[in-house]
């Protein structure tokens, strides 16, 4: 599957890149061969960059799921989470009736949505002037009305359950919504002079006749009466058994063994009118007739007409067993694929999958639907509304997990390799109770925090849920982030959120050392209003003490900063490297004009300085350090005039 590669000259690598990726380089030379038999085990578009000149390599990113980067699906996969969420959070108490019209509508929510994706799919495939995207789009509507297809027939069999009389009548609907190969043709005859003179109109009467669209087909016939006077007696005739075919009734009005009686007595009066000979003037009147008596020649002469052996199946029903009830589909869906297809050609995936359908085999329909369909969701949301309905309740995988919640695990997990719609996912991992937690925990920290608006769309989710070690990793990855781009105040912040004491002790000293070089500190806001966070590490509170010293010396409340500038010297939460500029901040203080430290406070700062000059490793260079050794000498003589101020003034006191 990789464009260009030769195995027999290559040698693959892969490893696992992000969000779902397998990256895979090709290095040419003599070795390899085997790596690349594992590529091609591998389902998932290729996409590749690179020259293939020798003495190159080349990188392909296989992923999987690729249908989730089709833009025209994103429709499919929004509109159908919203479905799917209202099924979960549905009222569990309806019961009877009200639970199962409840599930049909969600059903038919389902495929409305289906059926949307596809009508834009195909506006797409018809205004590109693309041949690829074209023949692209054109493969997706196929594939959709596959879906609608099979999710229709589900919606009857399982959701619905119709019982023997409505149950032909869905069937008819069924075929009716889904081969629609015959209206382009309706609309040419109707559209023409003369509709009864034209080379399809007997193809059309067929068809209507065939999908049981009585009314249709009497009014085409009326027009052929009009036509052609001498048809006008087998006309009415004809028209009169069409009219009184019985058909099956929705509202229960009557009971199966009167709508058998019923339909005996008409079956035997067209049999009647086709012994007589009253059509044999009429090969097409005639045709009809035996189709309405259920002959499965004259009706298999129409094959070209019908196209699908299950319209073929469902005609047959119709006009044979109209009362057949759900259990006995099995035989005449195989006895009419059989005598459809009559050994020209074997069954295609759809064909297997709706006769599994027909056969009531659930599990083998989401199998085979799994292994054939490009992609997770059908399967996924077809397993839910099938777990809803009570009819998987037993079936349970045995590596633990029971099939809905496998299945919902295989789509969510694609899901999170796109960059937007892994928030659909995120839903989906909560309603799967066994796996679901660890899944999430799993994907969300592989999600890329390209901003921070994202990182807090994903903080949040993990916050709701309580993940903690999520929590901590994701804030220390942005923390990381700022503080390589140094913003120093979003750093600090992510780093607070995240509660590691150790890099917000790192981010802490990153700020004083800015400080001790700009003279000045960087977001103010931040560091003003960190309240109890402070508490986190002994550097962080001595930051916020440090500033809250710095604003009440710009308030003139010197009395309550000196007192604050000493507490952090004597509670030795300054990192050592700090003193000096802590004891040039005293020096404003000392210096003023009222005395601002005590006797006892001035002592302290004196010990502080020795304790500074005389423990510092590098005493020497301190002392050749023309700049320190000043500061050390006007503190000191700043310290002494402040002593002898402060004993002076209290001498007056007590004299006086």
């Amino acid at each position: 599957v990789v464009p260009g590669a030769d195995p027999s000259a290559r040698q693959l690598c892969f490893a696992w890149g992000p969000a779902e990726g397998l990256v895979c380089e090709t290095r040419f030379g003599r070795r390899g061969g085997s790596r690349s038999r594992f590529l091609r085990a591998l389902t998932g578009s290729v996409s590749g960059t690179g020259e293939g000149a020798p003495g190159s390599s080349r990188v392909f990113v296989v992923r999987r799921d690729q249908d989730i980067y089709i833009q025209t699906l994103r429709k499919l996969f929004n509109e159908s989470h919203g479905i799917f969420m209202g099924l979960q959070r549905s009222e569990e108490e309806l019961a009877g009736k009200s639970r199962k019209a409840q599930l049909v509508q969600v059903s038919k929510n389902y495929r409305s949505v289906i059926r949307a994706c596809m009508e834009d799919m195909h506006q797409a495939a018809v205004s590109t002037r693309d041949p690829a995207l074209h023949g692209q789009y054109s493969t997706q509507v196929s594939i959709l009305s596959a879906m609608e297809l099979i999710w229709n027939l589900c919606e009857i069999l399982f959701v619905e359950a119709a019982a023997a009389g409505p149950l032909l009548l869905r069937l008819l609907d069924w075929v009716r919504l889904h081969v629609c190969d015959v209206d382009s043709m309706v609309r040419e005859v109707l559209s023409s002079e003369s509709p009864s003179k034209h080379k399809l109109f007997w193809n059309v009467v067929d068809v209507f006749v065939l999908q049981g669209r009585m009314d249709e087909a009497r009014h085409l016939l009326s027009k052929e009466a009009t036509a052609n006077p001498t048809s006008m007696n087998m006309y009415k005739i004809l028209d009169d058994l069409m009219k009184k075919m019985p058909v099956p009734s929705l509202g229960n009005t009557q009971t199966l063994t009167e709508m058998e009686l019923k339909w005996q007595h008409w079956h035997e009066e067209c049999q009647r009118y086709l012994q007589d000979g009253t059509f044999a003037s009429s090969p097409h009147m005639e045709s009809i007739c035996k189709i309405l008596l259920g002959d499965e020649e004259a009706i298999l002469e129409k094959k070209e007409l019908m196209t699908t052996w299950y319209h073929f199946l469902v005609t047959r029903l119709l006009y044979s067993h109209p009362t057949v009830k759900p259990m006995e589909l099995r035989f005449y869906a195989q006895s009419s694929m059989d005598m459809f297809l009559g050994g020209e050609s074997s069954p295609e995936p759809l064909d297997m999958i709706l006769m599994a359908a027909f056969e009531f085999e659930m599990h083998q329909v989401i199998k085979e639907c799994s292994i054939v369909l490009s992609n997770w969701w059908f399967v996924a949301h077809l397993t839910d509304l099938l777990d809803h309905c009570k009819l998987l309740q037993s079936h349970n995988l045995y590596f633990g997990s029971n099939m809905r919640e496998f299945l919902l695990l295989e789509y969510a997990s694609g899901l999170f390799s796109h960059h937007s719609l892994w928030q659909l996912g995120v839903d989906y991992f909560d309603h799967c109770p066994e796996y679901g937690r660890v899944y999430l925990e799993l994907h969300i920290e592989r999600i890329p925090l390209n901003t921070e608006q994202k990182a807090l769309k994903v903080l949040r989710i993990c916050e709701q849920r309580q993940m903690h070690e999520q929590v901590r990793s994701i804030c220390k990855i942005m923390a990381m982030k700022a503080l390589r781009n140094n913003r120093l105040g979003s750093a600090l912040s992510w780093s607070i959120r995240a509660k590691d004491a150790a890099f917000a002790t790192l981010i802490s000293d990153r700020f004083l050392k800015d400080y001790c070089e700009r003279g000045c500190f960087s977001d103010l806001d931040l560091i003003d209003n960190l309240g109890p966070s402070m508490l986190l590490s002994d550097r962080l509170t001595f930051l916020g003490k440090y500033r809250e010293f710095h604003r009440l010396y710009g308030e003139k409340r010197f009395p309550e900063a000196a007192r604050l500038l000493l507490t952090l010297m004597t509670a030795h939460i300054a990192p050592c490297s700090f003193w000096m500029t802590l004891l040039t901040d005293a020096l404003p203080l000392l210096e003023q004009k009222e005395i601002i430290f005590s006797a006892e406070q001035t002592y302290e700062l004196m010990r502080c300085l020795e304790d500074l000059t005389a423990g510092n490793p590098d005493k020497q260079k301190f002392q050749e350090d023309d700049v320190e050794t000043t500061k050390v000498e006007m503190l000191r003589l700043a310290l002494a005039r402040n002593l002898a101020r402060v004993i002076v003034k209290e001498g007056t006191v007590e004299g006086s």
